[in-house]
């Protein structure tokens, strides 16, 4: 089995709003920068551009339970899954992610991962707690 690491953050903002903004690939640039650069729809799917090259990208299909999981399938190498959840606290959300630590990462490379993703759940956080549901560019699929 791979080391694990789930990384949490609580927003105060209803669960289908939350899920509808982060399954809109086009939002990532502006809360998952350690991931995405940049991000354009092609004929084939998503393709985001990271620190480490284009990606191809895709979420699980649209759903009523929260799951956001989603596959990062790079130039070279396998693809990596990446579990991802909003569930219900009360009138807002937890946003839960799950890191798996994958052969040949080191346990310092994993720990520096898992820095940046808790600093991206603060990011989208902040952005869906500070701006006007009206503005959010939401997944209209």
């Amino acid at each position: 089995m791979l080391k694990s690491r789930t990384l949490s953050v609580s927003i105060d903002f209803i669960p289908a709003r939350v899920y509808d903004y982060v399954s809109n690939p086009e939002n990532l640039p502006e809360w998952a920068k350690s991931l995405a650069l940049s991000v354009r729809k092609t004929e084939s799917g998503w393709k985001v551009g990271t620190p480490q090259g284009p990606v191809s990208f895709r979420f699980a299909v649209k759903n009523t339970f929260g799951v956001l999981d989603h596959c990062i399938t790079p130039l070279r190498g396998p693809e990596v899954l990446v579990p991802m959840r909003v569930v219900s606290n009360n009138y807002g959300s937890e946003v839960l992610l799950t890191l798996f630590q994958n052969p040949g990462v080191t346990d310092a490379e994993f720990a520096k991962d898992a820095k940046l993703v808790g600093q991206d759940l603060e990011r989208l956080k902040n952005i869906l707690e500070k701006v006007p549901a009206a503005a959010l560019s939401l997944n209209k699929a």
